[in-house]
């Protein structure tokens, strides 16, 4: 349903522009309730469930957290007036399922605004339950007495009338007179004479003593164990809590033709406490916990907290044993969601519907998109750029072009920073330039020795917070775009030497944290590059960062945002050292999605720019080297890989190793393991062992390599080397091995899944090749299908592979035709000396003589051996197949 938007009503006389209090669509979040209430009621009428049980784990809390003005508390109206049906149903929101029966909702507004407290929102439950149309006897027993103790004199009834904040409750008519029959019921039932309000006084005694007889009159209410417990206990407020309990029994007595479910929506629960002042939240929390048959829907700016374990003593029950569904990961229902930003076509919609003549939008297109571009899905944003867009409307007589449309709002800063401390000012606008922080970040950053101001500002509903993340806090991208864009009023304001000076304490603080895990590396990476790119500041720690980078193979993308100068992205328009380095490191990260020959381009760029230190000048010649060699271009791998060797610098040993593989591309197998013994854990000796034994045909020893490799490499905390060694290992153990292959290759995959190493993925796919050799019939057309990724990502080396694995089906086989053709396509991938040798093998492993004009390869132990080993590997292979064939 909506409703006039009373602001922009008042703001314009133009009676032919339609405002309208628009609720954005929120069809996900009305679906996650629907599902919280159905694993609810099945939770709830199992057969082991007891109301009475306070020892197991409580799951009847759903969370929806998220910043201010994304839309909570619209959320938790829309929920409750969903539930209830009639004029606040949603038409766009599916129903629930007729099989939940009758839901009642309770919303209250916990927020200092409203007022309300502990009593209040007992008082609210009970006038939800009221709804349901039967008495709760034990609850108004002891709320009664609780009543008379602290509101002496004054009926209920009278209370409810003069607080208007509960006239909104439908069973606020009946509640006075249930509590009533309740009370009668009792008297007359201990035969105490009088008026109702004896129970209360001389005759309150009798009627405990009676409970605790279990008298046959007081059967119904004996049977609530804990009733004489709690109405003994002195009626204070901490008892009131406990009285919940008492209401979730009595809930749980209702007969079926008038039961129901109770959802209890909690909303602004950010005002419910803080850190250090718990009480009212305590309360709450024993509530929730007493009464494990209704179902709280809670709706704040901040995550519940009642699965830390740290917070017992603060309150009753707390950790994941008694909340486990409030855990970070927890996958049932009901439990704590993130409100996100409104979609792209929410925030079209909303623009839409907001403001309309004669049933048409009144902005236009062109202006929705600016805007809804510019709001980063936040609805506080796109409430002020209509006000906007009204006002420019009025002033003008008609719609504002988009160029006309002024959407800084420097509003939006100037009550973002309004009740802020100078201390928690100078912090968030030191975070704006990052793009996510921790605690030490910001108080670093921002030039204080104390971390208050940095703890005030992360509780701030601007300051998104991600426990998962690197750095877990980011402010909201628009809140962070205007504070560093229109941070132009007020005494505080920062001079361009004072943001210089700021950026410098970033990129410095950065430094420390580029020491950690790759995951902290690769986002110290991205937001220094930006910081001394945007701030002209040096190099510094980024140069040992990049090489630690490339160290590991895994290429995340850096997605650096190139200048204007440099928007290219190729390295050739870079202006500065830093632009350079971005460049290159942006370049040699997405040769894994793009062809090795674009890759190539770039880093020439950059090395032709000149803008790099000597000691970073390594960095893209080795890798424009190593493109060189995917892409077939021998000579200048070769001359790129010697100049890396003899700067000797970081990445000298990794060269070297590279020599080394184009000295196998040659055939010449002897160089190849003399320079392996020189190389080193640093320079990966065991895999380039492991790529010298299974040419040699000797693939135990190869596999036996490659494992080492890859331990190694897991062991140093290396996962794309151990993911490339693995993806060797499995082709090796393909040769020789079906069903060791099958789990080589499988676990190579799963490495895979969690880097991006182009070559190894494909080297994978070849050695499913290698592994079906002679027994899979559609061999052809799946290498050919290899091959054209291959051929796709500029990996000239992967081709070659994928003909060898057909000229070992051809000779499983024993099909000539086959043979000959498979030989001649491996024909087409050798130049010269390079891949010859896999030809010569290609002929060895039939018992053919290779051809006169072929270059021989200078094998290991002399060709005659390396003959006798690939022909046992095909016979082998033959015999397999004809066991598979049944022959």
């Amino acid at each position: 349903m909506t409703r006039s938007d009373l602001r922009a009503l008042f703001r314009s006389n133009d009676r032919e522009v339609n405002a309208v209090d628009y609720f954005a669509d929120r069809r996900d979040e009305w679906l996650t309730v629907a599902a919280a209430l159905a694993s609810h009621r099945e939770r709830v009428d199992g057969p082991g469930f007891d109301v009475e049980d306070l020892e197991t784990a409580r799951r009847n809390a759903l969370v929806f957290y998220g910043v201010g003005g994304i839309g909570k508390t619209t959320l938790s109206r829309g929920i409750a007036e969903h539930l209830v049906g009639g004029e606040g149903h949603r038409g766009d929101w599916p129903d629930l399922d007729p099989d939940l029966g009758r839901v009642v909702p309770v919303r209250v507004d916990l927020s200092r605004d409203s007022g309300g407290d502990f009593e209040s929102v007992m008082l609210a439950v009970r006038l939800g339950a009221a709804e349901l149309g039967h008495p709760m006897p034990t609850f108004d027993l002891a709320f009664q007495r609780y009543w008379e103790r602290n509101h002496p004199g004054e009926p209920i009834d009278e209370y409810l009338r003069r607080r208007t904040w509960f006239s909104r409750f439908p069973g606020s008519q009946s509640l006075s007179g249930q509590m009533q029959s309740a009370l009668a019921d009792v008297a007359q039932a201990v035969a105490m004479p009088g008026t109702v309000g004896s129970i209360l006084g001389q005759g309150f005694g009798v009627l405990v003593q009676a409970l605790r007889e279990h008298r046959h009159q007081v059967r119904g209410l004996a049977e609530c164990r804990r009733l004489a417990d709690l109405l003994e206990a002195e009626p204070d407020l901490e008892a009131l809590s406990y009285y919940a309990h008492l209401l979730a029994w009595d809930l749980g007595r209702v007969p079926a033709k008038r039961r129901g479910t109770l959802v209890v929506l909690l909303d602004t629960f950010e005002d419910v406490g803080g850190r250090t002042h718990r009480d009212l939240e305590r309360l709450i929390q024993r509530m929730v916990w007493l009464m494990p048959n209704v179902l709280f829907v809670v709706t704040g700016r901040n995550r519940l907290q009642w699965d830390d374990a740290k917070l017992e003593g603060q309150l009753d029950w707390a950790g994941p044993r008694y909340w486990p569904l409030l855990v970070g990961g927890a996958t049932g229902e009901p439990r704590q969601h993130t409100v996100g930003y409104l979609s792209a076509e929410d925030c079209e919609t909303y623009l839409c519907e907001r403001l309309t003549v004669a049933g048409q939008p009144l902005m236009d297109g062109r202006t929705r998109h600016l805007v809804t571009a510019n709001s980063h899905g936040l609805p506080l944003y796109l409430d002020l750029a209509v006000m906007r867009f009204l006002d420019l409307y009025r002033h003008h007589g008609r719609a504002p072009e988009p160029d006309e449309f002024n959407l800084d709002f420097p509003a939006l800063v100037t009550r973002t920073f309004r009740d802020l401390t100078p201390d928690v000012r100078q912090v968030l606008r030191a975070v704006s330039l990052f793009d996510a922080f921790s605690l030490r970040l910001a108080t670093a950053a921002a030039g204080l020795d104390h971390d208050a101001p940095a703890l005030q500002l992360v509780e701030r509903p601007f300051v998104d917070t991600d426990p998962g993340a690197p750095w877990p806090h980011r402010v909201h991208d628009l809140v962070r775009d205007a504070v560093r864009e229109a941070d132009s009023t007020g005494e505080d304001r920062w001079s361009d030497a004072d943001w210089r000076r700021a950026a410098q304490r970033a990129f410095d603080a950065l430094e420390q944290e580029a020491i950690g895990d790759r995951t902290r590396l690769v986002a110290a990476l991205r937001q220094g590059m930006r910081l001394a790119r945007d701030y002209s500041l040096g190099l510094g720690w980024l140069a040992d960062a990049a090489f630690r980078y490339v160290e590991d193979f895994v290429w995340e993308p850096l997605e650096i945002p190139a200048s204007a100068a440099s928007a290219g992205g190729d390295g050739s328009g870079a202006e500065s050292p830093v632009e350079a380095l971005a460049a290159a490191l942006n370049a040699i990260a997405m040769r894994q999605r793009q062809h090795r020959g674009l890759t190539a381009e770039r880093l020439r760029a950059v090395l032709d720019s000149g803008l790099l230190p000597d000691a970073l000048t390594e960095l893209p010649l080795y890798f424009l080297a190593e493109c060189e060699r995917d892409l077939g271009r021998f000579d200048g791998s070769l001359t790129g890989m010697r100049r890396v060797v003899d700067l000797g610098g970081r990445l000298a040993p990794t060269a070297a190793r590279g020599l080394a593989h184009l000295a196998r591309r040659m055939g010449r197998f002897p160089q190849v393991r003399t320079a392996a013994e020189t190389l080193g854990t640093e320079g990966r000796r065991d895999r380039v062992l492991g790529d010298l034994w299974w040419s040699q045909g000797n693939a135990a020893l190869a596999c036996s390599s490659y494992a080492t490799s890859r331990d190694d490499a897991l062991q140093a905390g290396q996962p794309g080397e151990a993911a490339l060694s693995q993806a060797c290992l499995a082709f090796a153990a393909a040769f020789q091995d079906r069903p060791r292959a099958a789990e080589q290759i499988a676990r190579a995959e799963e490495m895979l899944g969690q880097v991006s190493i182009r070559w190894a993925e494909v080297q994978t796919r070849i050695a499913a090749l290698v592994r079906d050799a002679g027994v899979a019939q559609d061999l052809p057309e799946r290498a050919d299908d290899v091959a054209r990724q291959a051929h796709e990502a500029g990996l000239t080396s992967s081709v070659a592979y994928v003909r060898l694995a057909e000229c070992l089906h051809a000779t499983v086989l024993d099909s000539a035709p086959l043979r000959a053709e498979a030989r001649g396509r491996l024909r087409a991938c050798v130049r010269g000396e390079e891949f010859a040798y896999l030809l010569e093998l290609a002929h060895l492993m039939a018992g053919d003589p290779p051809p006169e004009d072929l270059p021989r390869a200078e094998w290991l132990d002399g060709q005659a051996r390396v003959q006798a080993r690939w022909t046992a590997l095909v016979d082998d292979r033959r015999r397999e197949a004809a066991a598979i064939r049944g022959e």
